[in-house]
């Protein structure tokens, strides 16, 4: 049964066209001329309980939008949602106790007091009970490392250590689902793994629905596997990376290591990127070969010892992904 259901959903924005110049500015006080942005154009999809789903796109794609709508922000144009039984627009004072937000350029914290403080506050807001809070609390305290900046100002820490806490002020309610719009944007390798630690965990441990927002594709790849992408407000793909690889991979590396080889077969469109006394690096086109049809082919000339297959970059898949939707 799903969770979140999201059906026919639309958004469109009046904006005003206004050419460059002090000029054109001066017109528009007298005549002034509107475009409309289908921000979201019809989309549809459905998320199960539990699940952790990257909803992905170029800037200007729709992202925000869908997820401003998601979360009770903004009033669709048309279209349904559901999340949990509820629609977050019209039933948004009880929706929002049952989701947590976070926005990694935006902070829900106060900047010049401690964390702690900023909780304390959120308790009151949410109502959250001592015995719940202290509790919660603590195990997010305990799971995200902040013991050692908890009573510290919000303004004193490092950007990993802020993302931390608003990570942690976004659960202390135990929301059923979580919202992450670039939750890991400029932090160091070593955050980002204990930001991916965490969402895995209270995902697994509270069953807490996710949707992630990134243009860091190995967070995406890190924590999910199911993927939608969005482009120029339309739903364009819904699927796992394995289905996006299939599809939009073009080229695919390929290292073949041998004890000897006097002469390379000549295979249409396979490239040479390096080779050794003992091994080559070739570079494939998929569009019409196979990893098995080249192999086969340096079988015949050579006793292959190992076959390695270098694992693809996914940022070049997606981007070949978004060449293919002109985005």
């Amino acid at each position: 049964m799903s969770f979140i259901i999201v059906k026919d959903l639309n958004k469109t924005f009046k904006v005003l066209k206004r050419d460059s110049g002090l000029i054109n500015a001066m017109k528009t006080l007298f005549k002034r001329e509107y475009k409309y942005i289908n921000a979201v154009d019809n989309v549809s999809f459905t998320i199960k309980k539990g699940e952790i789903v990257a909803y992905i796109g170029p800037n200007g794609a729709g992202k925000s939008t869908t997820i401003k709508m998601l979360t009770g922000i903004l009033k669709p144009d048309s279209g349904e949602i559901s999340v949990d039984g509820f629609d977050p627009f019209k039933d948004r004072s009880k929706y929002v106790k049952n989701i947590g937000v976070v926005f990694g350029q935006k902070s829900q914290l106060w900047w010049d007091i401690p964390v702690e403080d900023s909780y304390l506050i959120l308790k009151e807001i949410y109502r959250i009970s001592d015995k719940d809070f202290n509790k919660r609390l603590n195990e997010l305290v305990k799971l995200l490392d902040l013991s050692d900046f908890i009573k510290t100002p919000l303004r004193q820490l490092s950007l990993g250590q802020r993302m931390r806490c608003e990570i942690a002020a976004s659960l202390l309610h135990n929301p059923k689902v979580l919202f992450l719009d670039e939750p890991t944007i400029g932090l160091d390798a070593v955050s980002k793994i204990q930001v991916r630690n965490f969402i895995k965990e209270i995902n697994k441990k509270d069953k807490v629905t996710i949707i992630l927002t990134s243009h860091d594709m190995s967070d995406i790849e890190a924590l999910t596997n199911r993927v939608i992408v969005i482009g120029h407000g339309k739903k364009l793909f819904d699927g796992t990376f394995d289905d996006i690889k299939k599809k939009f991979e073009k080229t695919k590396k390929v290292e073949i290591i041998f004890n000897e080889l006097d002469k390379l077969p000549t295979i249409k469109k396979v490239n040479l990127i390096n080779r050794t006394s003992t091994k080559v690096l070739l570079d494939l086109d998929m569009s019409c070969n196979t990893v098995s049809s080249v192999i086969r082919e340096y079988s015949k000339v050579c006793e292959i010892e190992d076959v390695n297959i270098i694992p693809t970059d996914i940022d070049n898949v997606i981007v070949n992904l978004y060449k293919e939707y002109d985005l």
